[in-house]
C-alpha cells in the first residue's frame, strides 16, 4: 500500500482548471520531486494534499485512509506536515522558542496552562535535538528574523519535523537562495530523508537540487502530469525539454 495516493484529482476555480485529473502515488521512504513551469498547478496540488483546498473531483488517500475532505489540522495529526513558498516562522522569537512552540504543539500541550518539570525537560531535550539536526545549535538563541534566509528556512523545516510527520511536503525549499545556502538546505533534506527515513515530496525549480535528491520526478504542465521517472529519464524526455527544461538541456 502506498503511503500517499492521489486518484484522478482535479481542482477548478470557475473556468480555470488548475489541477486536471492528476494521479500519482508516493511510497513510504521515497523522495519525490514535483517540477513544472510557473502556473503548472504545483502549489495547488500541494494544497490539495495538505487540505487547504478540496478537490473538485477525485480523492486522496493517506496510508489507505480517504482524507479528501479531512481538515488540515487533522491531516497534521495523521502525519502530514508542510512548509510554504514564503518562510513561515515567528521572526521576533529565537530559534529555540520557535522550535519549542512546535514541539509543545506536537506533544499536545498547546491548550494546557502548565507543564510538569519532567515534561518540560523532555521538550527542551527535543528542541535541542532539532537544533542540532538542523545545523542551528550555534544560532539557537538568536531571533530568527536576524538570521540568513537559509537558516530561517532550516528553522521552518525543523518546526515541521517537530510535528513528527510521516510525510513532509516542502514547497520550493531553496527559492531565493545563493549557491552556499542551496547546498546547505539540500544537504539538510538529504539527511532527513536518509537518516530519519522520512518520506518527502518537494516542489523545486532548481534542477541541480532535484537531480541530486529525487528518487523519482513528476512533471506537471498545465495542471496535468506530463511525465514521470528517474532524473535520467526526465532529462532525456523530449516533451519535458520542450515544456520546461528547454531544448538546450
Amino acid at each position: 500500500m502506498s503511503l500517499l495516493a492521489i486518484e484522478g484529482a482535479s481542482r477548478r476555480f470557475g473556468s480555470l482548471v488548475a489541477v486536471d485529473d492528476v494521479s500519482m502515488s508516493v511510497e513510504e521512504g521515497e523522495l519525490v520531486a514535483v517540477i513544472g513551469p510557473n502556473g503548472a498547478g504545483k502549489t495547488t496540488f500541494f494544497n490539495l494534499i495538505s487540505g487547504f483546498l478540496t478537490p473538485s473531483q477525485g480523492r486522496i488517500l493517506f496510508d489507505g485512509e480517504d482524507i479528501t475532505r479531512m481538515l488540515p489540522a487533522r491531516r497534521v495529526w495523521r502525519g502530514i506536515a508542510r512548509t510554504f513558498q514564503v518562510t513561515e516562522v515567528f521572526p521576533e522569537l529565537s530559534v529555540r522558542e520557535n522550535l519549542r512552540i512546535a514541539v509543545e504543539v506536537a506533544a499536545g500541550y498547546r491548550l494546557r496552562p502548565w507543564i510538569s518539570r519532567p515534561a518540560a525537560a523532555e521538550i527542551e531535550a527535543r528542541v535541542g535535538e532539532l537544533c542540532g539536526m538542523g545545523g542551528l545549535r550555534d544560532k539557537e538563541d538568536r531571533a530568527v528574523g536576524e538570521l540568513s534566509h537559509g537558516d530561517q528556512r532550516a528553522t521552518e523545516i525543523m518546526m515541521a519535523l517537530a510535528l513528527k510527520p510521516r510525510l513532509l511536503l516542502l514547497d520550493e525549499p531553496t527559492a531565493g537562495m545563493g549557491d552556499q545556502e542551496t547546498y546547505e538546505i539540500t544537504q539538510l533534506i538529504r539527511r532527513l530523508h536518509q537518516e530519519q527515513a522520512l518520506t518527502i515530496v518537494l516542489i523545486e525549480h532548481d534542477m541541480r537540487v532535484v537531480f541530486h535528491l529525487a528518487d523519482r520526478i513528476v512533471v506537471l504542465a498545465e495542471g496535468r502530469v506530463l511525465a514521470e521517472g528517474t532524473a535520467s529519464q526526465i532529462a532525456a524526455n523530449e516533451a519535458v525539454q520542450t515544456a520546461y527544461l528547454g531544448q538546450a538541456a
